[in-house]
């Protein structure tokens, strides 16, 4: 009874965010909010550039305007709320909005992990099957296909939202992040969280491993029929074809890698270390892979640099 009553009075949650590292708050407040206007801006470019020009109107750049999209969305469930916790000496969030940014960013982030898989169903599609592309992939399959992509994302962030924000909060309400991480969340409660252990562990096999096997199996094929190509100039432009693609996997799954795969410090000094290194590489993480997904497109796929050298050509001269 005495946990139930304490759960009602929990109606915000304090982010903890770099509240001992005072001076650090500045100094990212200015590099994170640098990094979210040039995600902006290079999202922003790269969807009008998808919709404005005709030639882009492929399966392959409405994946990706869509990823561009997602990033924007990603970014903005949670860098405007990090951004006011560097200049806010109480860093509270209610509640509901609590829930509402856990439910954006679990959403956008299962959203990209299904899409990316999505693109390289293209791309092996496109390389391997280049004489059934346009039946395979015509606009009344790849549409559903990103349609499918937003839902599962969408399905699976309500699931896990659900069952975090019904659990009891005790009293302890310091979240150890930036924003209402998901994990971070759940280890303020007071009561079993095992269900939520097992469906999160669910989750992570649908929308990480089964993508990341599908693109490492999708990609095999199409190394093989690139190598079986008898020009060096046709493997070439085959491959520059899907090197963005591949890219972007590289750098979102790999910062992945690298923020749950590296061991954890035993040393108290250490793991104090430790805590604010993980906070930050989540962080950058955040508005990292976000902010070069554009930048990657740009450089490595010469239909975007064109259309975008043409569109800011146009503006300059209106």
């Amino acid at each position: 009874m005495e946990c139930a009553n304490q759960t009602i009075s929990v109606t915000e949650f304090i982010l903890l965010g770099l509240s001992a590292h005072p001076r650090l708050e500045k100094t990212f407040f200015v590099l994170i909010l640098l990094m979210y206007l040039v995600i902006l801006l290079g999202n922003g470019v790269l969807i009008l550039v998808t919709l404005s020009v005709s030639r882009l109107h492929t399966p392959m750049y409405f994946f990706l305007g869509n990823l561009s999209f997602l990033d924007i969305c990603y970014t903005t469930s949670s860098v405007p709320l990090i951004l006011d916790s560097f200049l806010t000496p109480r860093k509270t969030i209610p509640f509901s909005a609590c829930a509402v940014q856990m439910f954006l960013s679990f959403a956008m982030g299962a959203t990209e992990c299904v899409l990316l898989g999505m693109m390289a169903f293209d791309r092996y599609v496109a390389i391997c099957n280049p004489l059934r592309y346009p039946v395979v992939m015509s606009k009344t399959v790849y549409v559903p296909m990103a349609v499918s992509s937003w839902a599962a994302g969408s399905a699976a962030s309500t699931v896990q939202t659900s069952l975090a924000m019904k659990l009891p909060f005790c009293g302890n309400n310091i979240i150890n992040h930036f924003t209402c991480e998901i994990l971070a969340v759940l280890k303020l409660a007071c009561a079993d969280i095992s269900i939520n252990v097992i469906s999160m562990g669910v989750t992570n096999v649908i929308f990480l491993g089964v993508p990341v096997l599908f693109i490492f199996v999708s990609y095999i094929f199409i190394l093989s029929t690139i190598l079986r190509i008898p020009s060096a100039e046709g493997r070439k432009k085959a491959f520059s074809t899907c090197s963005a693609h591949l890219t972007v996997v590289v750098v979102f799954y790999g910062t992945i890698l690298f923020m749950y795969g590296k061991p954890k410090s035993k040393d108290p000094l250490g793991a104090d270390k430790q805590d604010v290194s993980d906070k930050l590489t989540s962080l950058f993480y955040g508005v990292v892979t976000p902010m070069l997904n554009p930048i990657i497109y740009s450089l490595r796929n010469k239909d975007v640099k064109a259309a975008v050298r043409n569109l800011v050509s146009q503006k300059l001269q209106l």
